[in-house]
């Protein structure tokens, strides 16, 4: 499943479309970025249950601000709609496997009652 660039005018849909997904803020100047995208991408095949999305802070800085990012690389995790996970800095393939794995295990409706 190939990764999908986000803009304000679509993330909504997209957020509301599917159950999980996983963001990567980022920006075409960002070193780290580029080493980290392809290890995103190499996630998002093996996962094709997940929504994998993009976005580029430079051109969506309202959207990186409603997630208060403040550096990049910063990976997000939303699951029914709701933002369960913000880190900032790249990670390994291996932990990125991890994050996915436990936002795939997470149950909301017990999230909800806490």
């Amino acid at each position: 499943m190939a990764v999908l660039e986000v803009t304000k005018d679509n993330f909504k849909q997209v957020v509301q479309e599917n159950q999980t997904v996983i963001v990567d803020f980022w920006a075409v100047w960002c070193g780290p970025c580029k080493r980290f995208a392809p290890i995103f991408e190499a996630v998002a095949d093996k996962h094709p249950d997940i929504k994998f999305i993009k976005i580029n802070t430079d051109e969506e800085p309202e959207i990186a601000g409603s997630f208060e990012v403040q550096s990049i690389p910063t990976l997000a995790v939303i699951k029914e709609q709701s933002i369960i996970f913000v880190q900032p800095g790249a990670v390994n393939e291996d932990i990125l496997e991890q994050i996915v794995k436990r936002a795939k295990e997470i149950d909301m409706s017990q999230v909800e009652k806490e």
